[in-house]
């Protein structure tokens, strides 16, 4: 169904010039294209430059700066080849009006080199100057040419991420090749809207980057890549406000209740909702009650209570008759949940169960039958829970915990399970703003910012590995006091098996150490192991437990007073963040001690530095998409959630705001595309890949 205009972009990149099965491999892996699909036409057209080289400057030999980029025209005065045996390079001097240089090579052809550069002849040569002993010299130029030939070198050369392997020539010319091949495209944009910016056409802007006049052409802020940026975010916004209607068309049912389980809730609760808490819960009734589907992210920071709101949202549902089900991404998580929420739920009187992968086939079909009866009030589980065959007699409401990653697909797979299935997305994680209209602009959005009442804050400290002998007897002095200690030790990328042996060295060293019961959790433990480790840390049998960042996130032991991060260097903002928010969890000071390997490079000392200054989730949120970008934050090229090709997460973020606003006007004054814009616009969703919003428009 996609329109014949875009097929020269959606073929394989063998279909142009210079690349064979060899380089489209190499280009699968420099483009980063699903495993299994070939990289297509668009997919070499969307590789954008990331800056450019300057051939313009020809400052003469004498008056290149060290490390400047330069375009010379000089005289081959003599070669000097490689003695026989020896590792020093090949050199060839040449000359100009202000003095000579050395052109330096490593293991060419002597033949090739005399050929290319005949003693007594004139070249123009281009690359990297560099001083060596007062000496200028210019490893592997760039360019060597002769002066008829110098035309053919751009003044202004765009420089791209690059893969081992792969010529930057043989990028050029695909790259040169799949832009001949793009189409003059209808355009989406409003008449006026787009005057009123100066930008150009869609196939232009792409063109004009590609090709850019000078660094300005790469900036964020110029026409070109302003353009293909909101782009880009339209067809996002476009598509997660058609995945929002189709939910909301699904008639919602509209929950009425008394509040009397709610208000048994808060009669069991040892403490009061918090305003932030308060006002989330007021939100989400108003959503309850209303005939339309709710589509609501709750996001909250470490530690701000978002469980109670949840629950207190499950509570509403039930009571209007229906059934609701949490689910945890991790089964420590789940069960976590169940332990705290079942005291409550008995206080209400719901009934409530649990569902996960540890269940005996007898358990869990005996629990899958009294939910398909109807006997189980509230399920919580893993992401299991939505699989297969578990049936719900009248499932009303679900609440999915802590999952950036929890897609749209999975939000419209929720309704086969319910009549109007209202969905409420929690995370503990703050969103930077971007990234929630980003990847929940589906979504309305309450927040979560005041901590319950009594919490301390946490004073956070950074400290060299060197020092590792005095942090473990300030561990033991803490030990002694009676204080809990949590000591988390770093992923090692490269092996799961390093992992685990670091963990456990850590474990056996801190245990001979402290001389005291140290807990031991890691990802390859038994389910039942785990639970076993940790109930020996909450109960105070185990005053330190050595963990991977298996405990990142929603472990709560408020009795935890100190937290050890140990290479803390290797961890991104957020996910320290959320491991310092284990502690500081009851009424006690609490401390965090971020360890780290010197000399710290400059993003790394960035990050510890920030969270030295703030224990603000979303201030931290905001700082981590700056330091790394959207793609790494929330690991969008691993989920297949929508990360940009074109636009820049952390850039131009008022268009997103824009994209928005137009994507919710479009779809008011023309809900099925149809009109006069409709059929740019659906070429606009075929073009960036939302083929399920396409999708959906033709099951509309």
């Amino acid at each position: 169904m996609r329109p014949s205009l875009l097929d020269p972009l959606f073929a394989p990149v063998s279909v142009l010039p210079g690349i064979g099965p060899k380089i489209a491999k190499l280009l699968e892996t420099l483009l980063g294209t699903a495993p299994g699909r070939a990289a297509t036409v668009l997919d070499l057209a969307f590789h954008l430059p990331h800056a450019v080289i300057d051939r313009s400057r020809r400052p003469g030999i004498a008056y290149s700066e060290n490390g400047d980029t330069v375009t010379l025209d000089v005289r081959v005065e003599r070669h000097m080849p490689t003695p026989r045996g020896s590792r020093a390079p090949y050199k060839v001097i040449a000359a100009d009006a202000t003095g000579s240089i050395a052109l330096v090579f490593f293991h060419p052809r002597q033949d090739w080199l005399e050929k290319v550069l005949p003693v007594g002849g004139r070249r123009i040569i281009s690359g990297k100057v560099e001083w060596f002993s007062e000496r200028p010299q210019m490893v592997h130029p760039d360019y060597v040419l002769t002066p008829e030939e110098a035309e053919t070198m751009p003044a202004i050369e765009p420089v791209y991420p690059m893969t081992a392997g792969l010529a930057q020539r043989t990028l050029l010319k695909g790259i040169a090749g799949a832009l001949d091949r793009l189409p003059v495209f209808p355009d989406w944009l409003d008449p006026e809207f787009r005057a009123r910016q100066s930008w150009p056409d869609f196939d232009e802007a792409l063109k004009r980057v590609h090709r850019p006049e000078g660094a300005r052409d790469l900036d964020p802020a110029s026409p070109a890549l302003s353009r293909l940026a909101y782009d880009e975010y339209l067809a996002n916004q476009l598509a997660l406000a058609l995945v929002r209607a189709t939910m909301r068309k699904l008639d919602g049912e509209p929950r009425m209740t008394t509040g009397e389980l709610k208000a048994r809730i808060l009669a069991a609760l040892p403490y009061q909702l918090t305003g932030g808490q308060a006002q989330a819960v007021a939100e989400i009734e108003a959503d309850l009650r209303s005939p339309q589907r709710m589509l609501r992210l709750l996001q909250g920071d470490v530690g701000a209570g978002k469980t109670i709101v949840g629950l207190l949202a499950m509570a509403a549902v039930i009571e209007s008759g229906a059934q609701a089900a949490m689910m945890a991404p991790t089964e420590i998580l789940a069960r976590q949940h169940f332990a705290s929420m079942a005291p409550l739920c008995e206080a209400a009187g719901i009934r409530i169960a649990l569902l996960t992968g540890r269940d005996t086939p007898k358990q869990r079909r005996e629990t899958q039958a009294a939910l398909s009866n109807g006997e189980i009030d509230l399920a919580v589980g893993t992401h299991a829970l939505f699989q297969g065959a578990v049936e719900f007699s009248n499932l009303g409401i679900a609440v999915v915990d802590e999952q950036h990653r929890f897609g749209v697909h999975q939000r419209l797979a929720l309704s086969s399970k319910g009549k109007g299935v209202d969905v409420l997305v929690m995370t503990a994680t703050p969103i930077p703003r971007t990234l929630v209209l980003t990847y929940f602009g589906d979504m309305d959005v309450s927040r979560l910012t005041d901590k319950p009442k009594g919490r301390k804050p946490i004073t956070t400290v950074s400290v060299s590995l060197d020092r590792m002998g005095e942090m473990v007897s300030r561990i033991k002095a803490a030990v002694a006091e009676g204080q809990k200690v949590y000591w988390v030790c770093p992923l090692v990328e490269e092996s799961e098996k390093i992992d685990l042996a670091a963990v456990e060295d850590r474990h056996r060293h801190l245990s001979q150490e402290l001389k005291v019961p140290v807990a031991l959790v890691h990802g390859r433990m038994s389910g039942e192991d785990k639970d076993t480790a940790m109930m020996a840390f909450k109960e105070g049998h185990a005053r330190v437990l050595v963990a991977t960042t298996v405990i990142e996130v929603g472990v709560d032991v408020p009795d935890a007073t100190i937290i050890v991060i140990e290479h803390a260097e290797r961890f991104g903002l957020a996910q320290l963040h959320q491991l310092r928010g284990r502690v500081g969890r009851g009424d006690k000071p609490s401390s965090c001690v971020l360890l780290y390997k010197g000399p710290l490079g400059e993003t790394s000392a960035a990050r510890l530095a920030v969270m030295r200054e703030t224990n603000d989730g979303f201030v931290i949120a905001e700082e981590d998409l700056r330091l790394r970008g959207e793609g790494e934050i929330l690991g969008t090229r691993q989920s297949g959630a929508p990360g940009f090709r074109l636009a820049r997460g952390d850039a131009r973020t008022d268009l997103m705001e824009i994209a928005r606003d137009d994507a919710r006007l479009i779809l008011e004054m023309d809900p099925e595309l149809k009109g006069p814009r409709g059929p740019a616009l659906r070429t606009l969703l075929y073009l960036f890949s939302r083929d399920e919003a396409i999708r959906l428009l033709r099951a509309g």
